[in-house]
């Protein structure tokens, strides 16, 4: 009956890294694509948060706002 060794366990030898296996990435949900959808998400937000804001003078003030130009910046499209 014959033995198995493995690399590991004879000396003087040294196991090799496995390699680093790259894969493709679907360009629609990678790079370009994905922050733009980020970008526009956050705008979305940040806009409906302007809405909110425009009811209340008092915030307003403290950022140095008119209630015309957060309603301005919150009625803005998304892509914009």
């Amino acid at each position: 009956m014959s033995t198995y060794f493995s690399d590991a366990s004879v000396p003087g030898r040294r196991r090799r890294p496995a390699p680093v296996r790259t894969h493709q990435t679907n360009s629609w949900l990678g790079g370009a694509a994905l922050n733009t959808l980020l970008r526009w998400s956050e705008r979305s937000r940040r806009r409906a948060a302007f809405r909110d804001l425009a009811d209340d003078p008092h915030l307003l003030n403290d950022i140095g706002l008119t209630r015309g130009e957060a309603l301005h910046e919150a009625n803005r499209p998304f892509w914009r």
